[in-house]
């Protein structure tokens, strides 16, 4: 992106937007994001991220938003790539189209499909080739995409390109955790270690000095601050993906104690939100639970993270304290809350969900409309 004095919304969302696909780790949550953030970013009212088969000629799966649960299954399977998806799988380049029904190449849609009519669609592309494609769908306050949204879905698209390769590097990392007990671990080990050396790391240490240069050439101190920021979520990305694939702990954890890394979080945290966040913890606690330090560090990162984009908040607390003869996590915030039995939108709970059970522990949410939100993980010791 070109460096300027003076930036748009659009910009700082770009740059936002690259924070945040640089900062996740799981694969799933990825994608979900990819499809969230292009759907912010261009404005529009339904995103699909379709990831292609691995002889990229046809969609093997389709994540969705703007598009209930209800009428998906209303919809039926989804699309496999004809008509204009398949399009972007044959020409592998962006397609803005003003009305879908009038474009001759158009298939129509399945019964009990959404109307749709303007159209916007970019390929993803990972490890060289197009891993998938971005479909975006009815301008919400326009008649039709503009050429700017397509420049910023391109830009968005490249940036998730880096970050599948960091999540796919990760879970492979996280995979070759698990073969300790087996003979090909070092072989597997360094194949991932060359991997991350060669591809990603190099990629997202680019990355991280193109963001420096332009912070260093615009006169906006606001997008300065923004850019020092991702610099800094993208160093920490690497270091955390060095420590994993050698089988070490997070970043934040070396030479510290439990409770230390989650102060210091908590006050990243809220240096980089401006939300006023207390920490509370059990010392012995703490010291009980160095074995899974790293996972109480993750999920503790994660909840926050989930305070940061939907929570609107001005304080949150972090305390880990005993319950019976488990460990209690809880991370409660003062934001807009939100109806728990409607649908989740993202991955993030869902996440902090499946990490709690990996653990053996339970995991509950409190929340409300105007009331703010509590996340507990009961943890075994």
């Amino acid at each position: 992106m070109p460096a300027s004095s003076q930036s748009t919304p659009r910009d700082l969302a770009l740059i936002e937007a690259g924070m945040i696909l640089a900062s996740e780790l799981s694969f799933d949550s990825v994608l979900q994001r990819i499809v969230e953030l292009a759907v912010e970013i261009t404005d529009a009212r339904y995103g699909a991220l379709g990831v292609l088969t691995p002889d990229h000629r046809a969609i093997e799966e389709f994540i969705t938003v703007g598009v209930t649960p209800e009428e998906r299954a209303a919809i039926g399977d989804p699309p496999v790539g004809h008509g204009v998806l398949g399009i972007l799988i044959d020409d592998a380049g962006p397609l803005r189209i003003p009305n879908i029904g009038k474009d001759p190449r158009s298939v129509g849609f399945p019964p009990n499909h959404p109307p749709m009519r303007s159209f916007l669609g970019a390929p993803v592309m990972a490890r060289g080739t197009v891993f998938g494609n971005v479909y975006l769908t009815e301008k919400t306050h326009a008649p039709e995409f503009t050429e700017q949204d397509q420049d910023a879905l391109i830009v968005l698209a490249s940036q998730a390109g880096i970050a599948i390769e960091n999540a796919r590097l990760y879970e492979e990392a996280q995979r070759a955790q698990r073969k300790l007990a087996r003979l090909e671990l070092l072989e597997e080990r360094e194949r991932i270690a060359k991997e991350l050396h060669d591809g990603v790391i190099q990629s997202l240490f680019a990355v991280g000095m193109g963001l420096q240069g332009t912070a260093a050439a615009t006169d906006d101190p606001e997008v300065t601050r923004r850019l020092e920021n991702a610099v800094e979520e993208v160093d920490r990305a690497i270091r955390d993906l060095r420590n994993y694939i050698f089988g070490l702990r997070p970043g934040i954890l070396a030479d510290r104690h439990l409770g230390q890394a989650l102060q210091q979080l908590a006050t990243e945290f809220q240096t980089k939100t401006e939300v006023l966040t207390i920490v509370d913890v059990d010392p012995g606690l703490a010291s009980a639970l160095a074995s899974k330090a790293p996972d109480v560090v993750q999920l503790t990162h994660e909840a926050l993270s989930n305070v940061g984009r939907h929570a609107k908040a001005t304080t949150c607390r972090v305390s880990l304290h005993r319950r019976g003869d488990d460990a209690m996590l809880e991370i409660d915030d003062d934001g807009a809350g939100f109806d728990i039995t409607g649908p989740r939108s993202g991955m993030g709970l869902s996440n902090l969900e499946s990490r709690v059970q990996e653990l053996g522990g339970s995991f509950t949410i409190e929340s409300a409309e105007g009331q703010g939100t509590t996340v507990r993980a009961l943890i075994p010791l």
